[in-house]
């Protein structure tokens, strides 16, 4: 696609050539369904953190995001609404340290929570006051060494809990792999921002639908091997549910057919 659809990143061509487009598609997924539960589609230009102002959701919830999606003034706003968030920390966050909790990084091959701290970040209001808003700072070596800095509102939870929250966050990326391995979109049957998000929509709803039916179907195949079945015998008639609890035993109920099977 193209900017005149759908504007994408970067600058503009010298030479006057056509410049790319491109589309996101921001989505909040269930960690217990496994299924989207928002979707908002932008162009690629406009900054992730604006699907944050989008949001609507009851106290107690728990939002787990990458810090890409890093704003304090939202943050400040969910804190008062008592919505859990859990997101990495920017490099270049500007805090300030009121409590230590735990320090562990001067011991030699430390692993799990090496450092927990209390810290106030300034928000700056809508009046151009600044607030200070109070987090929790982690951080957490994995066993492979890698070092993550992570920041919470919730004051309660363990140290080592609050990073496997984050843990669990790789389930987002695991949904978009299997939408994109089976349900690719190569190209787009329509030329404008309608019919592509059409499209998207009608991807997302066709993995839906896969889910509920691999759950009904209480079936052992991978979510790929069920896709190809299904797409080779859409049209066959022979009930889908069966055919995906027991391919054979489903073919020979509907064409009355026996197998035997001979040395």
């Amino acid at each position: 696609m193209f900017s005149e659809l759908l504007r994408g990143v970067g600058r503009n061509t010298k030479d006057g050539s056509r410049k790319k487009g491109g589309i996101k598609v921001h989505t909040m997924m269930d960690a217990f369904s496994g299924v989207a539960e928002f979707v908002r589609m932008t162009a690629a230009r406009e900054h992730d953190r604006k699907f944050l102002y989008e949001l609507d959701l009851p106290a107690n919830s728990w939002l787990v995001f990458d810090k890409a999606y890093n704003v304090y003034r939202q943050f400040l706003k969910w804190t008062e609404q008592k919505i859990w968030f859990v997101t990495r920390m920017k490099d270049n966050a500007v805090f300030h340290v009121t409590k230590v909790l735990v320090d562990r990084t001067k011991k030699k091959n430390a692993k799990g929570v090496l450092k927990e701290q209390y810290i106030t970040i300034g928000v700056k209001t809508g009046n151009g006051q600044e607030q200070r808003l109070k987090l929790r700072r982690i951080t957490f070596q994995t066993q492979d060494g890698k070092a993550y800095v992570f920041i919470t509102n919730n004051f309660t939870l363990p140290a080592s809990q609050i990073a496997t929250i984050y843990k669990n966050r790789w389930m987002i990326e695991l949904l978009f792999k299997q939408i994109k391995q089976n349900f690719p979109l190569r190209y787009f049957w329509g030329n404008s921002v309608n019919a592509i998000k059409m499209q998207v929509y009608c991807v997302l709803i066709a993995q839906l639908l896969m889910v509920v039916i691999r759950k009904k179907a209480a079936t052992r195949k991978s979510f790929a091997n069920m896709i190809t079945v299904i797409r080779l015998h859409l049209m066959s008639y022979v009930s889908l549910l069966e055919f995906i609890k027991d391919t054979y035993k489903a073919w020979r109920k509907t064409h009355n057919a026996s197998f035997a099977f001979t040395p």
